[in-house]
């Protein structure tokens, strides 16, 4: 219970700085440094090396993958069912695909499972990085009749810089000849810092003007985001089945909201950035509710 108090007070404190005008407007962008450099790949170091490695293993990589998949599909039926130009198309591919895994996945992944299986969780986030980094970049380009100019050191350049990412590969790399359990109580500082920074983050963004006028794009892409994405990771777990945490995990961070990152992506693009948040703000307020109604169907069948 002091993990959904704790999201809420942080939400609700970002909006009433942000309202109040007590914090610079873009102040979220040094709170967002911190998470990124400092707090996200401390968790790679913290849990990761203690992964047990099974096949299953990468069942939350695949999931990842079957939720951009199915985003890319539906975004593209509904686009040219309402005649959207690629401009449209590729705001709702960014709104739709990509799961909010890390600022609010974490939190709720240790809230639901316990912080045990944020390992689980940081498999997922990764994965989502690195397609939000190639695929959504290559849609983002598309929008602007760039395609054909995609360099594909420009999107491995900004695979190999991101922070988490190279964290994750160091603290994979390591765990065999290195102990990193001595540094686990330092670790743990910087990991609880986490959740309350990441919520407040997001607080600090959140806007919801003009959603009556664009009610139409966001009922579907939420409708994929945090009902249909999830649904398609139960029915493969349910397949292949991967019946315990990872299948759990797996399924309540596929039904996250939309990654926020996805409208830093819209914006150096020129894409519909309006939209974008917008769907980002309501998915967050939703997202608390249905990823509680999923978490109890996934210990229900998995």
């Amino acid at each position: 219970m002091v993990n959904f108090i704790m999201i809420a007070f942080c939400i609700a404190a970002g909006m009433l700085f942000r309202k109040n005008k007590l914090v610079p407007a873009d102040s979220y962008k040094g709170i967002n440094i911190w998470l990124i450099y400092i707090a996200l790949p401390a968790v790679s170091f913290r849990y990761l090396p203690k992964i047990e490695w099974s096949p299953t293993m990468f069942f939350p990589v695949l999931a990842m993958f079957v939720v951009w998949g199915g985003a890319w599909v539906f975004t593209e039926f509904f686009s040219k069912k309402h005649g959207y130009k690629q401009r449209s198309r590729s705001t709702l591919e960014l709104a739709t695909g990509y799961s909010n895994t890390s600022f609010i996945g974490f939190p709720l992944v240790a809230a639901y499972f316990g912080e045990d299986k944020l390992g689980i969780a940081m498999i997922c986030d990764q994965t989502s990085f690195i397609i939000l980094s190639t695929a959504g970049v290559i849609s983002a380009l598309r929008a602007k009749g760039r395609g054909e100019n995609i360099k594909p050191q420009i999107v491995i350049r900004r695979l190999v810089t991101f922070p988490p990412l190279i964290a994750c590969v160091l603290s994979l790399t390591l765990a065999p000849i290195v102990n990193f359990s001595v540094a686990d109580p330092f670790l743990d500082m910087l990991v609880a810092t986490l959740a309350p920074m990441a919520i407040f983050s997001i607080g600090l963004q959140l806007q919801f003007n003009g959603w009556k006028k664009q009610l139409s794009q966001v009922s579907m892409s939420l409708l994929y985001k945090l009902i249909l994405a999830p649904l398609l990771v139960l029915i493969l777990a349910l397949s292949l089945g991967v019946r315990d945490d990872i299948g759990r995990v797996s399924v309540l961070e596929a039904a996250m909201p939309t990654l926020i990152s996805s409208s830093i992506i819209a914006e150096q693009y020129g894409l519909n950035t309006k939209l974008l948040n917008l769907i980002i703000g309501v998915g967050i307020i939703l997202g608390i509710m249905t990823t509680a109604i999923w978490q109890f169907v996934v210990k229900i069948y998995l």
